[in-house]
């Protein structure tokens, strides 16, 4: 699976969001500025090409649908950034946050009990 630009993420972001889209929905889901309708449509064929969408004709008009799911996507992005920059330990990664102050201790203990939880 291809990391995604940040453009085709928001895109990505938006039809998980919305299930199923259309273009101009598409692009009333995207933050501002606006891109341009055939920006969107060459970026949702793209998409297409990649695997991540699909997409099902509504009368003439093409109406698109995830093709693999937000949470396949965070895997898949998450190993990437673990691996880049936390040498594939998810124990550094927690780490680091913890450090940066960035968890707090309730949610350490969430985690640690999501831990102990699965391994029953």
């Amino acid at each position: 699976m291809q990391k995604l630009a940040k453009r085709e993420e928001q895109i990505m972001q938006a039809i998980w969001n919305l299930d199923k889209a259309f273009i101009k929905e598409i692009i009333q889901a995207l933050p501002e500025p606006k891109p341009h309708y055939n920006s969107v449509a060459t970026m949702v064929k793209i998409l297409e090409e990649k695997g991540f969408l699909a997409h099902e004709i509504v009368g003439n008009i093409f109406q698109y649908y995830p093709a693999i799911t937000k949470e396949e996507y965070q895997k898949h992005a998450m190993k990437d950034v673990v691996s880049q920059y936390f040498d594939n330990s998810y124990s550094r990664m927690l780490a680091f946050f913890a450090k940066e102050q960035k968890l707090t201790e309730e949610e350490l203990n969430d985690i640690i009990a999501i831990i102990k939880s699965n391994k029953k």
